[in-house]
């Protein structure tokens, strides 16, 4: 069991998250940093389908009632075990009763904490994780929760180094309604500069910067909404959906961000700046 001291400004539990469930109204979920929360499930020799704590700007602190391998992976919050620096990246050893803590990282948003077992939380529609639209699965949390952690089942890796993840640009194929757009609008998104604002979330990266004009005016229909949609509401500012994202919107898409890159959007603060670049690769397929 885990006994939270400090839940910092935002912790959820996830795990792979709740696909196919978008008839029933319900997003996805699941962490944001997908290659992150793989390397820290591997690191403690976890299932891939185990939950872990996505953890927002670190502010973490929690005791264990008996001993565990825990890793932390993501963004690179400061990790100390009974007052003793531990490593990122790595699987290390929390002994029972000691204070482990995570400090605010001085890059990145968000650091996955995964212990060896599992976050043991009850499955709500086959998934444990925190979806922040409507509310499936566990609750956020906070102060003074407990947490039951499962049996661990296989032994942890001493070292696991991922493929270098790319970084850049968001590679990203014209959407379903390109056509609601001025052509310039295409021209402006892959050439623009724009920056994270404060209003993003688990539910979607907004964005400000130059307008995307639109080229047909009126009100589209509710339609259905994939992972990494570029939406653009009225003001013209795009908005990439992320896990959590509504099933349907009635916003036209520009485009469709490649989901090897979503990873990037996890871990942009407010003030970073976003770029977009066709996806050659997918245009050729």
């Amino acid at each position: 069991m885990i006994t939270v001291r400090g839940a910092g400004p935002l912790t959820t539990v996830q795990d792979r998250g709740r696909p196919g469930h978008a008839h029933l109204g319900v997003p996805r979920a699941g962490a944001l940093d997908r290659p992150a929360a793989e390397l820290a499930q591997r690191l403690v020799g976890n299932d891939p389908d185990a939950a872990l704590l996505e953890i927002v700007m670190g502010g973490f602190a929690a005791t264990t009632s008996s001993g565990c391998w825990v890793a932390v992976t993501g963004a690179a919050g400061s990790l100390r075990i009974g007052g003793v620096a531990g490593a990122h990246g790595e699987a290390v050893w929390w002994p029972a009763g000691a204070e482990l803590s995570i400090a605010t990282p001085a890059g990145g948003m968000r650091s996955c904490l995964a212990v060896a077992g599992g976050i043991d939380v009850e499955q709500v529609l086959g998934s444990r994780s925190t979806d922040t639209l409507a509310w499936v699965g566990p609750p956020v949390v906070r102060d003074g929760d407990r947490l039951p952690v499962g049996a661990a089942t296989a032994t942890p890796r001493p070292l696991d180094v991922p493929p270098p993840a790319r970084r850049g640009p968001l590679r990203v194929t014209p959407g379903p309604r390109d056509d609601w757009f001025d052509p310039a609008a295409w021209q402006t998104l892959s050439r623009s500069a724009y920056v994270v604002t404060t209003e993003s979330n688990r539910i979607g990266l907004r964005l400000d910067g130059p307008e995307l004009p639109r080229a047909r005016t009126g009100e589209l229909a509710s339609e259905g909404m994939v992972l990494g949609a570029v939406q653009v509401p009225p003001d013209g500012r795009p908005v990439v959906f992320l896990a959590d994202h509504p099933p349907t919107g009635g916003y036209p898409v520009i485009g469709v961000v490649r989901t090897e890159d979503l990873w990037q959007c996890a871990q942009l603060r407010p003030g970073d700046e976003v770029r977009f670049t066709p996806d050659r690769a997918a245009a050729t397929r």
